[in-house]
């Protein structure tokens, strides 16, 4: 592999671990949730993002017979902060859903530099694409979640 796929192999992978590290901080915050619509919508962007992955990995196979999606040590922390920010705040449901919207906020950056910074293979640009356009989509609905409550 060449230099110029090994660094895209690279990106895409980091992205793979963190969409894994989301799947696992909203399946984490669907079981602390007390409200059952955020329950839900935990649940679901957890779903979503195991379906990302499912998707970037086969992609990734296809193109360059190489995957790495273990997770990421940040993505750890990320999880412990949730878990004590949760455990100390006031608002339990009201910190889970700032902590996401940050993590949202995030994976759309990380997003925008794989597609601004490498020459990507058509179907692995339209699914990141298209996966940039849903979780920023779901960042709309989550900050007005947050203004619900």
């Amino acid at each position: 592999m060449n230099t110029k796929s090994k660094a895209l192999v690279d990106q895409l992978s980091e992205i793979l671990q963190k969409n894994k590290d989301a799947e696992k901080g909203y399946a984490k915050a669907a079981e602390n949730a007390k409200s059952l619509g955020l329950k839900n919508y935990f649940k679901r962007k957890s779903d979503e993002r195991s379906d990302f992955n499912n998707q970037l990995k086969s992609a990734i196979a296809a193109n360059f017979n190489e995957v790495d999606d273990s997770g990421s040590f940040t993505g750890s922390m990320h999880r412990t902060w949730m878990d004590i920010k949760t455990f100390f705040s006031g608002n339990e449901d009201e910190a889970m859903m700032e902590e996401a919207i940050r993590g949202e906020k995030a994976a759309v950056e990380e997003y925008k530099e794989v597609l601004e910074d490498q020459v990507l293979p058509l179907p692995i640009e339209v699914l990141i694409r298209e996966q940039k356009l849903r979780i920023e989509k779901d960042l709309s609905t989550i900050k007005s979640l947050e203004d619900l409550e």
